[in-house]
């Protein structure tokens, strides 16, 4: 068994797309922070309060993608490529914690509090800044999706979602997702409140980005929850495995086959594959080589690979 070379490694960090989000949302923090001070409005708070922690977010994501390309050594023999999943399942607890869990408090207190709504005197501000935010968050929505298109197969994005096992693209495109629908309830809830003087719609648009921001980060933890405890090979990764194995002749039938993504980017494949019992040591080493090789070249993120070859005996 040897490890593929380093530069046969693919990349697909998502370095572009965590970028464009980061600057976007830091930008619009800033700003959507300002007008809530000259405004007061309960869900441009709750909408700073999102683009805040999403800006950790994409930190946290770049730490992880960082920390994850570091050698192997005696203490992680596997490397640290799972610390992707570690950093993008943090990020879930953060959407929901700061988030989602802010965004509802901050709107029920405001439930409470209704007297006491003004219509501020700047009542253009928020709806400015709102607007400017959308078309900062669709740009950085673009640069995701063209990201991640190549990545997607001919899958929906629902389906790229859940399968993808690089988590940084699935988490910048939701929250990015999120970030445009929670920007659009804000829009809604602070133009009723101008329009009508009542404040309800105000925290009523708050609660719902914090409802929002929940269930996003409720769809991201699951679905990294699953990296975490190690998924296989996809269907048609392992069939190509399989016909790899069975390609040349050097045997004719696969006993067990077992994989695993030990990171984004490197699947481990354990195999034991049935060999005629006369042939020598040197002959099945070589065999087994040859195997391995196919495997490789068929399914490149197979960085590494242990075959057994033994004698297949249907009686045991």
């Amino acid at each position: 068994m040897t490890d593929a070379p380093a530069e046969h490694q693919p990349e697909s960090h998502g370095g572009a797309a965590i970028f464009a989000a980061l600057g976007a949302n830091v930008g619009i923090a800033i700003v959507k922070f300002l007008a809530f001070l000259f405004s007061g409005s309960s869900s441009l708070l709750a909408e700073s309060v999102h683009s805040l922690a999403d800006s950790g977010n994409q930190l946290l994501l770049l730490i992880g993608g960082r920390r994850a390309r570091r050698d192997a050594d005696r203490e992680h023999p596997f490397g640290y490529g799972r610390e992707r999943f570690i950093y993008a399942f943090v990020v879930a607890i953060i959407l929901f914690s700061v988030g989602g869990v802010f965004s509802i408090y901050e709107g029920v207190e405001k439930m409470q509090d209704l007297d006491h709504y003004v219509r501020p005197h700047l009542w253009w501000l928020p709806l400015a800044v709102l607007v400017i935010s959308i078309v900062l968050e669709g740009l950085s929505l673009r640069t995701g999706i063209a990201e991640s298109r190549p990545h997607k197969g001919s899958g929906t994005w629902v389906q790229f979602i859940r399968r993808a096992k690089n988590p940084e693209l699935p988490a910048v495109l939701l929250e990015d997702v999120a970030a445009l629908t929670g920007l659009l309830l804000a829009l809604i809830g602070v133009g009723l409140a101008l329009i009508t003087g009542n404040g309800v719609f105000d925290a009523a648009g708050s609660i719902a980005i914090g409802v929002l921001l929940v269930l996003v980060a409720i769809v991201l933890g699951t679905e990294v929850k699953s990296l975490l405890v190690g998924e296989g090979a996809t269907e048609a990764e392992l069939r190509t495995i399989e016909a790899a194995i069975l390609a040349g002749g050097e045997t004719d039938r696969i006993i067990h086959l077992r994989t695993m993504y030990l990171g984004p980017d490197e699947l481990l494949v354990a195999a034991k594959i049935a060999m005629p019992g006369a042939r020598t040591v040197t002959d099945a080493a070589a065999a087994t080589d040859a195997v391995e090789e196919r495997i490789r070249a068929a399914v490149p993120v197979a960085r590494l690979i242990y075959l057994e070859p033994d004698v297949f005996d249907a009686t045991r």
